[in-house]
């Protein structure tokens, strides 16, 4: 069995690591739109880091019509891996700078 699923509405492929997940999502996913400040962000754990590391929380109820379940699931996804991966280092590999985010050559 898996550790990790996608959890992009229509997606759930399972992955054994952390880092391939997100790598899936940065390659094989879409970018979205913040709708709180408008920034693109990869659509995923990458833009709940952004929302909750940029934003308040009363921000992202206003915006995206959260309730309080909402925010503590994306909170928990936030910390479960930011808690299992070197961001830093991940970030750098995929190369995500904002609206773009690809997966660099050398994977």
């Amino acid at each position: 069995m898996t550790a990790w699923a996608c959890g992009i509405v229509g997606c759930g492929e399972h992955f054994e690591t952390v880092e391939d997940l997100l790598s899936h999502q940065v390659a094989d996913h879409g970018s979205c739109t913040c709708e709180i400040c408008g920034e693109t962000h990869p659509e995923g754990f990458l833009a709940i880091r952004h929302a909750f590391s940029e934003h308040t929380r009363a921000d992202y109820v206003r915006a995206y019509d959260a309730t309080s379940d909402d925010i503590r699931l994306r909170e928990t996804v936030k910390e479960l891996i930011e808690g299992q991966v070197d961001l830093p280092s991940l970030l750098n590999q995929l190369e995500v700078d904002g609206e773009n985010a690809v997966v660099s050559a050398g994977d």
